[in-house]
């Protein structure tokens, strides 16, 4: 897919962003805007999945182990056709099967139930095992917070991707720069990311999260990977697509109030004019 198309849909993707966590008056839309050209790039390039068989034993797998960025997640679902994108006003209504958090159980698309940090991490590295086990081609991508780097659970979960040699697992870190308690620097320093990765026996990629040419270079790179684990290093704009969002620490976990989601959705759309026009 040409790189004008996937920054169209990445815009469409932050305006479900918008609209999810505005109708929910609740969420998290930061960190979910950060990684929206993640989120677009693995969907509607990289990954080998169909909204047609989800349960595909063959496809790919991800775990999005920063789970509270789920409304990202779900306004790409819904645009690749896993589900209604008007479902997305659902968002953590009390019957709808768009959690707060990703759900396996209840939501078309979503390979792991996740949300405590650490545990998406973890599952994906069990995942990328059973591939080896069972000699599939699949792989299996996971997407981390910077500020999750913080947890223990995922040094555990990485150091055993690492001595197990899975090369089909791709670490996926969105580096914003900042958590809800302000700069990860501040908080709990996790610097350097790529130097931690590599002693862990990981090949390391650092990426612009923003800039589709550098995320298809790094996925390619991490495919021709082999006899380790890769982890991208994406660097990246907490609130991306929404000036008075972006480098905030505090659109982690509030949502847009009425006047806030118009002002948004106003900016994003006449971005996607302007896309069109090109």
């Amino acid at each position: 897919m040409e790189n004008l198309e996937l920054m169209k849909i990445a815009n469409k993707v932050r305006q479900g962003i918008i609209i999810s966590t505005h109708a929910a008056k609740s969420g998290h839309p930061g960190g979910s805007m950060s990684a929206a050209d993640i989120f677009t790039y693995l969907y509607f390039e990289e990954m080998n999945v169909n909204p047609e068989n989800p349960k595909d034993p063959d496809r790919d797998r991800f775990s999005l182990s920063k789970g509270h960025t789920a409304p990202g997640l779900y306004s790409a679902l819904a645009l690749k056709g896993f589900f209604p994108f008007e479902d997305l006003i659902t968002l953590r209504h009390l019957g709808s099967y768009l959690q707060g958090h990703p759900d396996m159980k209840s939501t078309p698309g979503v390979d792991m139930t996740t949300g405590s940090l650490g545990q998406g991490i973890s599952a994906a590295v069990g995942m990328a095992l059973a591939g080896k086990m069972d000699k599939k081609d699949y792989r299996v991508y996971t997407l981390l917070g910077d500020g999750e780097l913080e947890e223990g659970q995922v040094w555990e979960a990485s150091m055993y991707a690492g001595f197990k040699k899975l090369d089909n697992l791709c670490v996926i870190v969105d580096n914003n720069g900042l958590q809800i308690d302000g700069r990860i620097e501040d908080v709990c320093s996790p610097f350097p990311i790529d130097k931690k990765f590599e002693a862990f026996n990981f090949h390391v990629i650092n990426a612009d999260a923003h800039d589709f040419d550098s995320l298809r270079a790094a996925f390619k790179e991490a495919r021709e990977t082999k006899g380790m684990p890769t982890a991208i290093i994406c660097k990246s704009v907490k609130g991306k697509g929404v000036s008075f969002m972006e480098n905030q620490a505090g659109w982690h976990g509030v949502a847009p109030n009425d006047e806030q989601k118009e002002a948004a959705l106003e900016e994003l759309k006449k971005a996607g004019e302007v896309l069109c026009q090109m």
